[in-house]
Order: C-alpha cells, then sequence, then structure tokens
C-alpha cells in the first residue's frame, strides 16, 4: 500500500496474471505518476527492474515504461500529464 494522505494505491499479487500485449490488447489499467524530475525517474525505475520499450507513442509528454510483469505504464512531468 502507498498513500499521501489523499490518494492511496493497493498493490497485490495475481498468480494468475498476464501482461498485455500491448499495444495491441487494451489496458484494463494505467498509472501514469508524474514527477518533478522526469530524467531522475525514468533511471531509477529501470534501476528498480523497469523496461523501456522502442515503441513511445507520447512524443515530448510522456515516457512509456514498462513494470517487470510487462504491464505498460507513463511516467510524466508534474503539471504535464495528457
Amino acid at each position: 500500500m502507498i498513500s499521501d494522505g489523499a490518494t492511496m494505491y493497493v498493490f497485490y499479487m495475481a498468480e494468475s496474471f498476464q501482461a498485455p500485449n500491448w499495444p495491441e490488447d487494451e489496458l484494463v489499467f494505467h498509472l501514469e505518476p508524474a514527477f518533478a524530475d522526469v530524467e531522475t525517474a525514468e533511471k531509477r525505475l529501470i534501476a528498480l527492474g523497469a523496461t523501456k520499450p522502442a515503441h513511445q507513442p507520447g512524443g515530448k509528454h510522456w515516457t512509456l515504461l514498462l513494470d517487470p510483469s510487462g504491464q505498460p505504464f507513463c511516467i510524466s512531468a508534474v503539471g504535464k500529464n495528457g
């Protein structure tokens, strides 16, 4: 569980989870955290096990990463989502 007092995220392991074949499959869920320093955040997330696929549909607006299970998520600068 992660909380900042206003928002709470609860994570759990799903034994039968299979990452989507993105971008062909629809995403069941999608996180888009924003960071003050996107470059540093990207490096840290990759060090923690995320990967950065060649397909980057966000252009200069956001960076697409895959978590260790293959689930896509996007990161962007604070105030720059979407």
